[in-house]
């Protein structure tokens, strides 16, 4: 996808402050520092458009960003930063868990992950999580640039071995730096932002068998009308 326009629209909290639009929605999750704002920057090719908190961890919001109009990127609070509170690791899970419940317009989760490491706890915890709330999920390994080429099948292994990741889901070898999956990641955005739901297709499956019913007694008609020999 182009980019020609991406713009923050609010840091939400409360279901009540979430655009009401029903544009489809790309979650982006990931450990404090991780590189999600670095990753969201290259996509929309723009250098400071995502925000960083200045103190990682304190960010308990869903950063919202209007992509061309069309869709929206949902920033997650990073999590796994040891400084922040018990009280606030706690606030932080209620407010995901109602978001990834409730959010009918959700139609991916982008969890980041540094190639560089092993997968944390909190990594795995997460996966688990969304996986448990079914949710589509696309894994992206960021900073692979930190990495030489010969070594990115063995941390892949790693990263995916300690994940317990499911084939069925995405998985995208990512650097900020060089634009590596960047082409990549759109395409399964884009695959699942604007892919029809189960309504929809049920209706275009209903028009189609109308239409069929429809074409056939015509057909029964016309050849009722035929004078007979």
């Amino acid at each position: 996808m182009k980019v020609n326009n991406a713009e923050f629209i609010i840091s939400a909290v409360r279901p009540d402050q979430y655009p009401e639009d029903g544009l489809p929605e790309i979650a982006l999750a990931g450990r404090s520092n991780v590189g999600k704002s670095s990753m969201t920057n290259r996509l929309i090719n723009r250098k400071n458009l995502a925000r960083t908190s200045a103190t990682p961890g304190k960010t308990q919001h869903l950063n919202y960003y209007l992509i061309n109009e069309m869709l929206y990127f949902v920033d997650f609070p990073g999590y796994g930063y040891a400084k922040v509170s018990k009280s606030q690791r706690e606030a932080w899970g209620k407010m995901i868990e109602r978001y990834l419940l409730e959010r009918e317009p959700l139609k991916l989760v982008i969890l980041v992950i540094d190639l560089r490491h092993a997968p944390s706890k909190d990594d795995i915890m997460m996966y688990d999580w969304l996986k448990y709330y079914d949710c589509n999920i696309c894994i992206v390994a960021t900073k692979a640039d930190k990495i030489p080429r010969s070594k990115w099948d063995k941390h892949i292994k790693v990263v995916k071995t300690d994940l317990g990741f499911v084939p069925e889901d995405d998985f995208v070898l990512f650097s900020s730096e060089t634009g590596l999956g960047k082409d990549e990641l759109w395409s399964i955005i884009e695959r699942h932002a604007f892919a029809p739901d189960e309504d929809e297709l049920e209706e275009e499956e209903s028009e189609s068998l109308s239409t069929s019913e429809e074409s056939s007694n015509h057909h029964e008609r016309e050849e009722d009308d035929i004078p007979s020999q």
